[in-house]
């Protein structure tokens, strides 16, 4: 080996070194733990998934965001093909349009019937006049009649005249009738008319909220982890287009023997150390503890078998600190998650808090 070669090696062996006596040292410290007064449990660094899906099956027209990329609640995110649905919407504002002149000509039909039944009612109200003034006639003739004034003739004019009078105010009272039953006829078909427009306003509303819905926006502020599709596949209703991941909650899940979850409070604090990142200590805080045992023999008698009761539990980062540190929170990543089983025990040395500047 020259003598160059030999100098550029030496800091590299330093750096290897120093690596290694870190890991050995925080493997050894892992395993012993700062001592009475602290528990430990594995687990992973875990976050709430969002998925973003497409409403109505169609083609993935556009996708605007790759995966790791940021996003901001309400942003535009994909895009479906909307072709299809303003076809739609086309067709619907034009049934909508006819069903507005198909009221008004129904209306213009109802305002008929309604002059048909006035006209029909000054006919009832004309035969009635006739037919009084033919009763009048008619008793006249027939006080004439008995005192020998009158010919029989007259008598028997003025009797068929009130018959002939009486029939036609029947018959005017029945055109009358008929009018009626023409104007409510008239006025169901201009309620069931505005129903249709109703109707039709309705298809409309809904494919226009189908087109902007075919704009596939985020929920909420996050990272994309997953594009689930690419544009051109064709998904079926509720297909996924991308994954989120809410980096304002973010958290570790865990398990402790119930001797220590059942001490636990809500709230109480904890430290976060991960394989990928030993020398940083992550504060965080108890957000969960499952009111059930996990890994529980169905049956348990035994105090030592009790001793094997372990409990969920669930250690929350706080959002803001999150927001500090975006660019550097990853899921999946292994970790343990320290937590006191002496409320009033200090942090040692070694979990006191330490964070990427």
């Amino acid at each position: 080996m020259t003598l160059p070669n030999a100098k550029k090696l030496v800091p590299a062996l330093i750096v290897l070194a120093v690596i290694g006596l870190g890991w050995y040292g925080w493997k050894t410290y892992s395993h012993t733990g700062p001592g009475e007064g602290f528990a430990s449990g594995n687990g992973r660094i875990e976050a709430t998934e969002v998925d973003v899906a497409t409403k109505l099956a169609g083609r993935v027209e556009a996708i605007y965001v790759r995966e790791g990329d940021f996003v901001k609640a309400g942003q535009v995110l994909a895009k479906m093909q909307i072709d299809t649905l303003n076809a739609q919407r086309d067709e619907a504002r034009a049934q909508y349009q006819q069903a507005v002149t198909n009221v008004a000509a129904i209306q213009a039909q109802a305002a008929a019937r309604l002059s048909d039944k006035a006209t029909a009612e000054a006919n009832v109200a004309a035969r009635e006049a006739e037919l009084d003034a033919a009763q009048r006639r008619l008793s006249r003739s027939e006080t004439l009649s008995r005192e020998g004034a009158s010919s029989v003739q007259e008598l028997d004019d003025d009797r068929a005249r009130v018959r002939s009078t009486r029939a036609a105010v029947n018959a005017a009272r029945a055109q009358v009738a008929a009018a009626q039953s023409a104007v409510e006829a008239a006025n169901a078909q201009v309620t069931g008319a505005r129903s249709t427009v109703q109707a039709a306003q309705a298809t409309v509303n809904r494919i226009e909220a189908d087109i902007t819905d075919s704009e596939l926006k985020a929920p909420r502020d996050g990272r994309v982890q997953y594009r689930v599709a690419q544009p051109g596949e064709v998904l079926a209703a509720g297909g996924k287009v991308l994954n989120l991941v809410d980096l304002s909650d973010v958290y570790m899940t865990f398990f402790l023997p119930e001797t220590v979850a059942g001490r636990l409070a809500i709230g109480a604090e904890a430290r976060i150390i991960l394989d990928a990142a030993p020398q940083y200590v992550i504060p965080a805080s108890i957000s969960f503890v499952s009111s059930t045992a996990q890994f529980t023999p169905k049956t348990v008698e035994t105090e030592s078998e009790r001793q094997k009761l372990m409990f969920r539990v669930r250690a929350q980062i706080a959002p803001e600190l999150l927001q500090k540190h975006l660019a550097l929170v990853k899921t999946g990543l292994p970790g343990v998650t320290w937590v006191k089983t002496d409320s009033q025990a200090p942090w040692p040395a070694q979990l006191q808090t330490k964070l990427p500047q």
